[in-house]
């Protein structure tokens, strides 16, 4: 392993400049070069690569041999799934979904993607004299519900294709059962960040959601807000996408994911959302 040259007294700058290396990289989701990394930082170019040797030779990161570049190393992602695994989502998302609740008054959702479908793993109540909202433990389908529609645009690509070659269940009038205005759809859910399901599920019902990531950046689930499609109409307002996007960002954040924060972007008032 390359030995550590920096002078006694600079032992913990050494440290978080090794953090500071591992956090960019990890935030650019492709590999890096020397330069770049040195320009990012403000530091010279000598003391970039020294660091990123140890960290190469540890595993934290890989380097390219064709370009020079750093990428994320495997024991860096095998410490990132292992926090994962230790990690209660339900515990992480409930202080949030709360807040949401507080915010919007609506029934707010936390959803985890599972192998067919989303799974509701926590809920709290809306404010609403009739309540409105998903039996936590009910397993929504992916394409006739706006969580399901939320993992199939920013989950797994093989997800998304075993889906689209299904046979896809008519729950209501409403529902999408084309695989062609599925794709339409969800293209629009990945430019937006974040899904509805208006009258799909269950006629008089709309959801809106919107994804959250893990520390790798890979979707686990998605939060919501549930409510009558008099309180959440078929286009949300303003102020409901940007409260259930920045819930989600919240989440992410807490779980490790340093990607670009989602920015929701309000439908036409004039469009179908």
């Amino acid at each position: 392993m390359p030995r550590n040259n920096d002078p006694p007294g600079e032992g913990v700058q050494s440290v978080v400049l090794a953090l500071r290396i591992i956090e960019h990289v990890t935030e650019m989701r492709r590999p890096v070069g020397v330069t770049a990394l040195a320009t990012a930082l403000g530091m010279n170019k000598s003391r970039i690569h020294r660091h990123l040797q140890t960290l190469v030779a540890r595993g934290y990161l890989s380097r390219e041999e064709e370009t020079d570049r750093y990428g994320t190393g495997p024991r860096l992602a095998s410490l990132g799934r292992l926090i994962v695994d230790n990690v209660d989502l339900v515990d992480i998302a409930m202080p949030v979904l709360r807040s949401l609740r507080d915010a919007l008054g609506h029934y707010s959702v936390l959803s985890q993607l599972e192998e067919e479908g989303v799974r509701v793993m926590a809920a709290v109540s809306g404010r609403s004299l009739i309540e409105i909202g998903v039996r936590r433990g009910s397993l929504l389908l992916f394409h006739g519900s706006a969580q399901g529609k939320v993992a199939l645009a920013f989950g797994p690509e093989e997800t998304r294709h075993r889906v689209l070659r299904s046979r896809l269940e008519m729950l209501t009038p409403s529902t999408i059962v084309s695989a062609a205005q599925l794709e339409v759809e969800l293209e629009r859910i990945r430019a937006r960040g974040w899904a509805t399901g208006f009258n799909e599920s269950l006629l008089g019902l709309n959801t809106l959601a919107a994804p959250v990531f893990d520390a790798p950046g890979n979707l686990v689930g998605a939060i919501g807000i549930v409510d009558s499609i008099q309180f959440i109409e078929e286009i949300p307002s303003e102020q409901q996408v940007r409260e259930t996007v920045e819930a989600a960002s919240r989440i992410s954040e807490m779980l490790g994911y340093r990607g670009h924060r989602s920015e929701a972007r309000p439908a036409p008032r004039t469009a179908s959302a």
